[in-house]
């Protein structure tokens, strides 16, 4: 009896201190509020896929971060001139050690950051994504009605989306 009691008083010890180191998950767009680093941006062409299975737009006010929820709305100033601009995280990235955030061509010439290529900035997050607190994602709802509209009109409509893919 007493060493089924001293074995849960450890089990039980044991687990405060797992949860105390730990704490209770958080998504990492509440975990860091603000970061300050170095900001880059890509470049000007209209390119793949990003992350999130959006089409890169360089005139959208998006950007890529490493860990921040795809959605999450973030204002970015930059430190040097005093200028901000709200993004959208749609993308993974940067993979240069350093920096903190690659924006859109669209963000970085509000910011005035196409000259200089890499800024100070500060990232401020604020709003968490939908796609974190469980909505829907845009993307995935596009890829559910053309699901819909093949089921509904059949091989025409699958013939049509397919071309439409292939013109980007």
């Amino acid at each position: 009896m007493r060493r089924c009691s001293v074995l849960v008083a450890r089990v039980v010890a044991a687990l405060a201190v797992v949860l105390a180191l730990e704490g209770f998950h958080r998504p990492a767009a509440d975990r860091h509020r603000t970061q300050v680093g170095l900001a880059s941006y890509y470049s000007e062409e209209v390119g793949p896929r990003t992350a999130n299975g959006e089409r890169f737009d360089p005139g959208a006010m998006t950007a890529a971060h490493r860990t921040l929820p795809f959605g999450t709305r973030v204002r970015v100033t930059n430190l040097r001139n005093g200028r901000s601009v709200i993004v959208r995280i749609n993308d993974r990235g940067p993979f240069v050690e350093a920096r903190v955030i690659d924006l859109s061509h669209a963000a970085a010439r509000r910011l005035r950051l196409v000259g200089e290529g890499v800024s100070r900035v500060r990232l401020e997050v604020l709003a968490p994504s939908l796609y974190a607190q469980g909505r829907s994602h845009p993307v995935r709802r596009e890829q559910l009605w053309r699901r819909r509209e093949i089921a509904r009109w059949g091989p025409v409509a699958a013939r049509i989306d397919e071309t439409k893919s292939f013109r980007g």
